[in-house]
């Protein structure tokens, strides 16, 4: 398999943007997903995050049947559910039911991470220390799963059953331990995090038990893809990007903002040192561009797949990245 025939999905991170609201922010995912489907992407998932005035996909599994109701081949899912907010059993009901609305296109990735500050864990309820259960969480949530084929008292209708596909999410090597042991693909937040990529990707690969679910490993990596007829203006939109991951250092987690034609002037020396840390694994450019640096990560990485995130401040310009994205990936319709 060559770096081009490798699938390409899209993390949507449902940004709500200045001058608008939650209301645009979930039209244009609904919008993006269709797009996306039309133009031949493997997947479109959503995560959960809480608290975060600038991010509409609190409601992961609400937004994702969202995003259903006009797509037709693309597979949904999330990236991902932080189980420890969550017990099994409903969130294997939520995934029952768009397993139900949208049979064969379902995915669950699950985190352990709580997607949000100490305070709103405690708003949600989550038990201290409930992340130490992750590993046991996930196997309930697989037995919830598990076809009717035996007297049970309890089950998790309508998921007994169901075609759900079960991903573990990470950004460091517990999560590739985790996906090796329970024999699950595995996808890698190195478009935030990619300082772990290689061991994790290492560990996983190594460590992989064959499963029901899988007989191969699978790795999906996450990377930020920028696309532009010109690299100056590829440039120019991913600032919109930096600025958003500047605010978290600045404790300033506004909505999005539409991009600046100079980031030096926005940033200072130790913010732009630590953004660029965090969007260390980032393909900005024309399309020439980023087909080779999608290439050279495909191959240092051997990914079995990319799940690109695009946060570009206007949706027509969004629109226009991911069909360069698609076209020069040779994806079909």
């Amino acid at each position: 398999m060559t770096a081009a025939q490798i699938p390409l999905s899209l993390l949507d991170l449902v940004r709500v943007k200045q001058g608008s609201d939650a209301t645009g922010a979930l039209t244009e995912a609904q919008q993006i997903a269709t797009h996306i489907d039309r133009l031949g992407f493997n997947r479109y998932w959503v995560a959960e995050h809480h608290n975060m005035q600038s991010i509409a996909s609190a409601a992961t599994s609400v937004v994702l049947a969202h995003a259903g109701q006009h797509t037709k081949r693309i597979r949904i899912g999330s990236g991902g559910i932080m189980l420890p907010n969550h017990s099994p059993y409903i969130i294997a009901e939520q995934f029952g039911t768009l397993a139900a609305l949208y049979p064969g296109r379902i995915d669950l990735g699950l985190g352990r991470a709580p997607g949000t500050d100490q305070a709103t864990t405690q708003a949600i309820r989550t038990p201290p220390g409930a992340a130490e259960n992750f590993p046991n969480d996930i196997q309930e949530l697989m037995h919830w799963f598990k076809p009717d084929d035996a007297p049970s008292y309890i089950r998790a209708w309508p998921a007994a059953g169901a075609q759900v596909d079960m991903w573990v999410l990470g950004s460091s090597t517990y999560g590739a331990m985790l996906a090796a042991e329970f024999g699950l693909p595995y996808a890698f937040a190195s478009h935030f995090a990619p300082d772990h990529l290689d061991a994790a990707l290492q560990i996983y690969r190594s460590r992989f038990k064959p499963s029901d679910a899988r007989a191969t490993p699978h790795a999906m990596v996450a990377v930020t893809v920028i696309c532009a007829d010109t690299t100056a203006e590829a440039k120019r939109l991913f600032t919109t990007a930096q600025m958003s991951f500047t605010g978290i250092f600045r404790n300033m987690r506004g909505l999005s903002q539409p991009p600046i034609d100079d980031i030096e002037t926005y940033w200072t020396p130790s913010e732009k040192a630590q953004v660029n840390r965090m969007l260390g694994c980032s393909v900005v450019g024309n399309p020439a561009e980023v087909k080779a640096g999608l290439e050279a990560l495909q191959a240092r990485t051997k990914a079995d797949e990319f799940i690109i995130v695009t946060d570009i401040f206007d949706a027509e310009a969004r629109k226009r990245s991911l069909s360069l994205t698609a076209d020069l990936w040779g994806l079909t319709a």
